[in-house]
């Protein structure tokens, strides 16, 4: 049976659902519906090698929320989130309008089921849109019209990265990526990020990455220090670089589901502001 007749009618004709795609294989683990039998089937072999993987990506979201509702708060009205994935419920333009009526959300991702649904879903929401580009390439991000006519990069933004950087490898100069955006945006602009690493359990993560060399992109675990590296030129909000649980934590939520093991996180969180 071919490819075709299992193309489901939302996606664009030239999308390869055979290949797995890191952000179908994100939204499969949220409990999303925009991922396809190749995407779900690497996911299964990623939860075996990491039972925490659906906790993880629940406590990544979490940290989108906490970190999102505090610059809406704080008066940031743009928000440019750099390798979004699906905008699946309580994203990121949701979470700042609550907080902020005046707030607007650039999503950026180059996985092409992510840009089609993604513009769907946002069609009617005024205050939102998709770029269909690669944060790989700040230049063409920065100066491409839907951005442009969109956002006001002589005001402060927020540059978004959430889990999005563990598939930029070195190669790629995510420092330099960075910095792009970082000169590029106002001074009182400000970048969150989330980040896997192999600082707790280099084993488990490294499973984790043999399976993820299988997907549209390839996985790369940084260190604390790396990471704290990457924010250079940003003056970080307490409490720095930590445990993304334990970044700024909701005292009301829900008692942690893998206890309050960072281990079993492994990952970091972080929000800088650029003076």
């Amino acid at each position: 049976m071919s490819q075709q007749h299992h193309q489901p009618v939302w996606v664009p004709d030239e999308v390869d659902i055979e290949t797995p795609s890191a952000a179908r294989m994100y939204d499969y683990y949220l409990g999303g519906s925009h991922n396809f039998a190749a995407d779900r089937e690497l996911a299964r072999q990623a939860m075996q090698a990491w039972p925490d993987a659906r906790a993880f990506a629940v406590a990544n979201r979490a940290f989108l929320y906490r970190a999102v509702k505090l610059l809406a708060a704080s008066g940031i009205d743009q928000f440019l989130d750099l390798g979004s994935g699906i905008p699946t419920a309580g994203n990121v333009h949701e979470v700042a309008f609550t907080a902020n009526p005046d707030a607007r959300t650039l999503y950026v991702d180059c996985d092409p089921v992510a840009y089609a649904h993604g513009s769907t879903l946002l069609s009617d929401v005024p205050y939102a849109r998709f770029l269909h580009a690669d944060l790989r390439d700040p230049e063409s991000v920065l100066g491409n019209a839907e951005l442009t006519g969109f956002l006001d990069l002589r005001r402060p933004v927020a540059v978004l990265l959430f889990l999005v950087l563990p598939f930029v490898p070195e190669a790629d100069d995510p420092a330099g990526i960075i910095s792009a955006y970082r000169e590029a945006s106002a001074p009182g602009s400000y970048i969150a990020l989330s980040h896997g690493t192999g600082d707790y359990r280099p084993q488990t993560v490294a499973r984790i990455r043999d399976v993820y060399k299988h997907a549209s992109h390839s996985m790369t675990l940084r260190s604390k220090p790396e990471i704290e590296a990457l924010l250079s030129g940003y003056e970080l909000l307490e409490p720095g670089v930590i445990d993304t649980i334990l970044w700024r934590p909701d005292r009301g939520a829900a008692p942690d589901p893998l206890g309050g093991d960072v281990a079993r996180y492994s990952m970091y969180a972080a929000v800088g502001r650029r003076a």
